[in-house]
C-alpha cells in the first residue's frame, strides 16, 4: 500500500466514524455540556484523566480552558490529572499505578465539579478507579470512550460513546467533541459571543 493510499484510507475511516460519531453523541453532548456550565458557574472545576493519548488529550482540553480556545476571555477552571509526575509516581509507586488518578480526585474534587475520564477501550483501571471515586465524592462523572461502554455505563453519568473500535479513531473523536465542549462552554458562561 502507497502513502498516498494509506492517507486516503485514513481520510475515508475519518469521515465514516465523523458521521456516525455526531448522531451518536449528539444528546450526551448536550447533558455534558449543561454540567459542566452549571458546574463552572457555581465555583466548580472540570477534572480531566486519562493514559497515553488520553492523557495528552486531558492535558490539551484543560489548557483550551484554562488559558483560552479561540477568543481572549476569563479563564474556566480546569485542571489534567496527568500532569503532576511527583503525585503520578509517588502515587504509583507506593499504591499502584490503579489509584493515580483516585488518589488525586480525593485530594483536589468537590461536590459539583465534573470529572472527566477518558479511555478508548473504556477499561483502563486507573480511569474506572477515579471515576468511581469521583462518583462516591458527589461528582458529576463523565467518561469519554470508544464502542466499549457497559463498565463505566455502571459508573458514569453521563457517557460519551464514539461508535468505534479503532484507537486512533476514538482520539480524533474525543479531541473533536472536547474542543466542541470548549467552545459551548465558552458560550454557555457567558464568556464570548458570536459577534
Amino acid at each position: 500500500m502507497t502513502a498516498k493510499s494509506l492517507l486516503r484510507k485514513d481520510f475515508e475511516e475519518h469521515r465514516a466514524v465523523v458521521g456516525a460519531t455526531e448522531s451518536a453523541v449528539e444528546s450526551a453532548f448536550e447533558t455534558l455540556v449543561d454540567a459542566c456550565t452549571k458546574s463552572v458557574a457555581a465555583g466548580g472545576k472540570i477534572l480531566f484523566f486519562g493514559n497515553g493519548g488520553s492523557a495528552a488529550d486531558a492535558q490539551h482540553l484543560s489548557t483550551e480552558l484554562v488559558v483560552r480556545y479561540v477568543k481572549d476571555r476569563a479563564a474556566i477552571a480546569a485542571l489534567a490529572l496527568t500532569t503532576d509526575t511527583s503525585a503520578l509516581t509517588a502515587a504509583g509507586n507506593d499504591m499502584g499505578f490503579d489509584q493515580v488518578f483516585a488518589r488525586q480526585i480525593e485530594a483536589l474534587g468537590r461536590p459539583g465539579d465534573v470529572a472527566i475520564g477518558l479511555s478508548t477501550s473504556g477499561k483502563s483501571s486507573n480511569v474506572l478507579k477515579g471515576l468511581a471515586e469521583a462518583k462516591a465524592r458527589g461528582l458529576t462523572v463523565v467518561a469519554f470512550v470508544g464502542t466499549h461502554r457497559e463498565t463505566v455505563g455502571q459508573i458514569a453519568d453521563i457517557v460519551i460513546s464514539v461508535p468505534s473500535s479503532t484507537t486512533n479513531r476514538i482520539q480524533e473523536m474525543h479531541l473533536l467533541i472536547g474542543h466542541a465542549l470548549c467552545g459551548a462552554l465558552e458560550r454557555g458562561l457567558g464568556l464570548v459571543d458570536d459577534r
